[in-house]
């Protein structure tokens, strides 16, 4: 009987990273290749004042920082303390019982199935506001710290300060669109689903139909109770946990992945005070 999932398509590969490849891929679209070259397109970010900024940062003489106060633990041990629990978090999503879903008489079946997306939305932002807490705070005391290490690091440092304060809204802007994508990604998992209990279910009526009809001609027997029409809603919901099983690791994939693009700074930086460190002073 039904339960079934929608199986993506097989579609064109997307260069390009993970995140994006991810997108595609559940959204079922061929993105094109850009024509422009990269350092074109994030021209198109930079108003004048950041331009001013970035030709400051990269003109003016640098000057290393006075070292602060030392605190206990190395910059990669709290890199790892804070991916770990936010990989944590996208973790216990495989618990059916980590998102609340609103109790069947508050669903509507308007759209064919009583699960409702609101619920993993408000779970998908509440994550990313905690992967932006996380990861603005250490890649701030990260850029602190290599500042301390020499000139050229401070000049690093404060690149990396004006390339967060120019990119990091529309960024944010542009992270913040994922969860409707994801939406769109979650309808189509429960119509297909909806779409596949209706068919079952119009199977199982045409069964019954054969059987009593069988029964009558046979023996003359009474006919069976007749069965419910078969509509939408009488098959939708009925196994919602099959497809919202798929779409949740759907959704770890995603989650996993803007996880990545959000720490590819900080492990830009990590990599720049290790190197800071191999250096003879």
């Amino acid at each position: 009987m039904s339960g079934s999932v929608a199986n993506v398509q097989q579609r064109t590969p997307v260069a390009g990273p993970a995140f994006i490849r991810q997108l595609a891929q559940l959204l079922q679209l061929d993105v094109p290749g850009c024509a422009q070259p990269l350092s074109e397109r994030l021209s198109q970010w930079f108003d004048w004042n950041r331009a001013v900024a970035l030709s400051r940062a990269l003109d003016n003489p640098a000057v290393a920082a006075e070292p602060a106060a030392t605190t206990s633990g190395s910059p990669a041990d709290e890199y790892r303390r804070l991916r770990e629990g936010l990989e944590r978090s996208i973790a216990r999503l495989d618990d059916p019982a980590s998102i609340v879903m609103p109790p069947p008489r508050n669903r509507s079946d308007a759209s064919g199935g009583r699960a409702d997306f609101e619920p993993f939305r408000q779970h998908y932002l509440g994550l990313q506001r905690s992967m932006l807490a996380a990861s603005g705070r250490l890649r701030g005391s990260l850029r602190d710290l290599l500042a301390t290490r020499g000139a050229d690091n401070a000049r690093l440092a404060e690149l990396d300060a004006v390339m967060e304060m120019t990119i990091s809204p529309r960024e944010q802007t542009l992270l913040a669109s994922v969860p409707m994508l994801l939406g769109q990604h979650f309808a189509r998992l429960r119509q297909a689903h909806v779409a596949a209990s209706v068919s079952d279910a119009g199977e199982l009526a045409g069964v019954v139909a054969a059987v009593e009809a069988g029964s009558v001609a046979s023996d003359g027997a009474e006919p069976l109770a007749p069965t419910a029409p078969v509509t939408a809603d009488s098959g939708a919901g009925a196994d919602d946990e099959v497809w919202l099983a798929s779409f949740r690791r759907h959704m770890q994939d995603v989650l996993r992945a803007e996880l990545d693009v959000r720490f590819q700074p900080i492990e830009g930086l990590l990599a720049a005070l290790r190197h800071s460190q191999a250096m003879p002073s």
